[in-house]
Formats: C-alpha cells, sequence, structure tokens
C-alpha cells in the first residue's frame, strides 16, 4: 500500500485525474470503476479539463459504477446511476453505452447482484477502482463486519451512513436503508485501487485502515492485502497517521517513471 500526502483536495484531485489519463493512455479501452459523494468530485472535474484540453481521448474508455441504492427508480436524481451519468460520464464526453452498473430496481435483487458480478468479469475486469472511505472505514457500502471474501450483494446501512448521505436528499427518511454494492473480494480484484480520502473527519478512518490490523470491523483496511493500492489523502486526513513522515519521504523520493 503506498499513501501519497496532499496538500488538500484540490490537489488530489488532479493526482489521480493524471493516472488515470496515463492509464487510458497505455490503455484506451480501460475500465475505470467511480465512486460517488462529494470527495471525488475533484478527480472528475480535474480530468474532465484534461480530456477538454486535449490531454487525453476517453472515447473508448468504459465506466462502471461501485454501488447502487435499492428501490429509487433508475431516472431518480440521487440515483447513483443518475450522479455517475451527471458527473461523470456525461462532462467526459461520452454516451450511456460506455457505462454500466448494477440495477437497484430489479425485482429479483440477488440475481442483479450476481448479473453485476458476472458483468465485470465478462468485461476483463476493472483496471482502476477509485474509492472512497466512510467515517466508520466502510468503502463501497461494504459496513463494518462485512466479510473481506464478500461479492457484490445487497446491504442494509447502518444509521451513521444514512446520516451522512442525508445531505443529498431533502429528509434522512428518503434515504433507503438497502444498497447493492460491490462486495469486498470484488472490489480487490481491480487492477488498481485508488482510495481518496479529505477532511478531518475521515482522520480516523484513514489511520485504522492503513496502520491498523486487516479487520473486518473495518473493510478499507483489506486494501493493505491489495498489490497496488494507493490511498491519496489531505494533510487534514492524514493528520493521526503515525508515519505521516515516512509516507511523505518515500513518496519525495519515488522515481517518477513509477507512476502512482
Amino acid at each position: 500500500m503506498e499513501v501519497v500526502i496532499v496538500p488538500d483536495a484540490k490537489a488530489g484531485g488532479e493526482l489521480i485525474a493524471e493516472a488515470i489519463a496515463d492509464l487510458v493512455r497505455r490503455k484506451p479501452e480501460a475500465l475505470l470503476g467511480v465512486a460517488t459523494g462529494s470527495t471525488p468530485l475533484p478527480v472528475y472535474e480535474a480530468l474532465a479539463g484534461t480530456v477538454r484540453s486535449g490531454g487525453v481521448d476517453v472515447s473508448r474508455a468504459r465506466i462502471c459504477q461501485l454501488d447502487e441504492y435499492v428501490g429509487l427508480p433508475a431516472g431518480h436524481p440521487e440515483s447513483y446511476r443518475s450522479v455517475v451519468l451527471r458527473e461523470v460520464v456525461e462532462p467526459l464526453g461520452l454516451g450511456e453505452d460506455a457505462f454500466m452498473g448494477p440495477d437497484g430496481t430489479a425485482a429479483d435483487v440477488q440475481a442483479a447482484c450476481e448479473a453485476y458480478d458476472r458483468a465485470l468479469s465478462e468485461a476483463g475486469g476493472v483496471d482502476l477502482q477509485l474509492l472512497g472511505i466512510g467515517t466508520d472505514g466502510h468503502i463501497g457500502f461494504n459496513e463494518p463486519c462485512s466479510s473481506l471474501a464478500s461479492r457484490t450483494r445487497i446491504k442494509t446501512l447502518t444509521q451513521q451512513t444514512r446520516e451522512d448521505n442525508a445531505r443529498f436528499f431533502d429528509s434522512l427518511e428518503e434515504v433507503p436503508h438497502h444498497v447493492i454494492t460491490q462486495g469486498i473480494g470484488t472490489i480487490l480484484e481491480a487492477r488498481h485501487l485508488v482510495l481518496l480520502a479529505t477532511g478531518e473527519g475521515k482522520a480516523d478512518a484513514v489511520a485504522q485502515s492503513v496502520e491498523g490490523p486487516v479487520s473486518a470491523l473495518v473493510p478499507a483496511s483489506a486494501l493493505q492485502l491489495h498489490p497496488h493500492a494507493t490511498v491519496v489523502v489531505d494533510e487534514a486526513a492524514a493528520s493521526k497517521l503515525k508515519l505521516a513522515d515516512y509516507f511523505r519521504a518515500t513518496y519525495a523520493a519515488k522515481p517518477e517513471w513509477q507512476g502512482l
């Protein structure tokens, strides 16, 4: 696991966007896994800017969803399909044919989960998966005590996660109780995992995930098991890392050719 400490969210977004652009230059048809929420927005803004300036051609790239609410209509503005189309797919100049995600409206939700897991595999696997982290250490919607071998499945959200997400809805009562999420085992199959965390509110979760033991109680700690995992944090989110100075030194000495 590599930990990169950046000055602020904008710098983190630019760093990750350039890593994505480098990947697409090497592999134009790359499958990019995206996360939702406010944290990754600087990544999408920076990447869209690079596309607009002609710095990278993403016309053959593909976008896949990490998770989806169960029960929200596909056209609901806060369904993750709508969010990803609005914040990622459209700004990159891609069409819906470049997008894939689980069906949160399916009558048979379990079958929809299994179908999405198969679809990711049949698409050749995720080349780079962008992740956020919850205040309780969750990734995707794999809440604490999720199996580290779990596959795409339905999960019940904790009260804390529903409260955290209520800012996107008119009230807490509107936040769904269930979601489809890629499991931790599914996430770990991506070739490169990039977790972005910003703000002091994420500092405890980052420290536990990076420096604590691998534990189902802190789902993001599973990134320690991955051969190519990068954790990008701003100064606030890095504030409780005991090895922060070491992480700064190792990144400063990193050969440029190695990339992110």
